[in-house]
């Protein structure tokens, strides 16, 4: 059955990895319309969305997620049912250099959004309002870090610890307040760490897999032993798809793979599969290339999701396990290097992120 059929629903940072992929599994499953929200900023790129640009479907608005008066007009003019907001500064190395556009973003953008959202319910219909739902996507690492033993769960408490996860734990502070206070219908979903195509290449599997194939160094943070729980990003959407069209209003899903992996195993396994698909011309494997450098300030040691709320009371597993979406993944970039080679283009260079540069 079709929830979303005939709906419109806004997807903010839609031009991205994970956004691109809910805009795809909505267009690709469902009969709703679909407005992509996103102000391209440097890990952004249309070309992620060659495949829907077409549908008829699908428009895209290049916006700011800070930029009230013009979400403004898009909510008057498009009506929507639904907001899936993924739009967010994400990578943790990027926020320890230069947090100010992660408070901007994920902060005021939200805020931003939300009240919005909460000017454009006092206009429409009780029967509109009570369609309407605000989809917050948020991360695991809001919950801070865990031992040898444990899982997060919904009531997990937070414990940030870098501009990232503070930044995120903050925004999802305000769509529970706004749910409160302004009787927003709100859905949070808090995910662990997706991979898959077209994610942007400062992330540790096309870091590997870009220095592989260039014959670079292939750096390991510390020893390597730091875990992580991997989430396909194509299971991630069906999961944010799901939970827009069923989930309850007020309620927190996590989203994760229960594929818990050590950065060191991950890159390992990386290796591996090119050492199968694309051999190194002197016969050697790719894993020499492993190079142990200083670990970043304030890395977490461990992070795993309970989903076990997601799966029973809305019915959604994972389909991939992490080796075969893993090899997915590395032949996706094999594949794709006019993308991966489009969207570094004057923007990012393969340097390393993270050290607590000044601004």
């Amino acid at each position: 059955m079709d929830n979303l059929a005939h709906r419109c629903l806004f997807v903010t940072g839609g031009a991205g990895f994970i956004g691109s992929a809910v805009i795809r599994n909505v267009l690709f499953n469902t009969k709703a319309r679909v407005v992509n929200i996103d102000n391209l900023t440097y890990a952004g790129n249309q070309e992620t969305l060659i495949d829907v640009s077409k549908n008829q479907n699908y428009t895209f608005s290049k916006t700011n997620v800070c930029d009230r008066d013009a979400l403004m007009r898009l909510f008057d003019l498009y009506r929507p049912t639904g907001v899936m907001h993924l739009a967010a500064e994400s990578h943790v190395d990027r926020s320890i250099d230069s947090p100010h556009a992660f408070i901007d973003t994920n902060i005021k953008g939200t805020y931003t959004m939300l009240e919005v959202a909460r000017e454009y319910l006092d206009k429409v219909s009780l029967e509109e309002h009570a369609l309407f739902r605000f989809h917050h996507v948020s991360t695991d690492e809001v919950y801070g870090s865990l031992g040898n033993e444990g899982y997060f769960t919904e009531d997990s408490p937070y414990d940030p610890r870098s501009p990232y996860s503070a930044s995120k734990a903050a925004s999802d502070h305000l769509v529970r307040a706004w749910a409160s206070t302004y009787g927003i219908p709100t859905l949070i979903s808090n995910c662990s760490n997706n991979y898959g195509p077209y994610q942007y290449p400062e992330k540790l599997i096309p870091v590997v897999i870009d220095k592989a194939i260039r014959e670079e160094p292939i750096p390991v943070y510390g020893s390597g032993e730091n875990i992580r729980d991997w989430l396909y990003v194509d299971d991630h959407a069906a999961a944010l798809r799901l939970i827009v069209e069923s989930g309850i209003p007020g309620e927190t899903y996590n989203v994760g793979g229960s594929q818990e992996r050590t950065n060191l195993d991950v890159v390992q396994s990386v290796c591996r599969r090119l050492d199968a698909i694309r051999p190194r011309t002197n016969g050697h494997s790719y894993s020499e290339l492993i190079s142990f450098v200083s670990d970043r300030p304030g890395h977490d040691f461990r992070y795993a999701i309970d989903c076990t709320k997601l799966q029973n009371e809305l019915g959604w597993n994972p389909t991939q396990s992490f080796e075969s979406g893993l090899e997915n993944t590395v032949v996706w970039y094999l594949d794709n290097q006019h993308w991966v080679k489009s969207v570094l283009a004057n923007k990012y260079g393969g340097q390393r992120l993270g050290l607590g540069a000044n601004e």
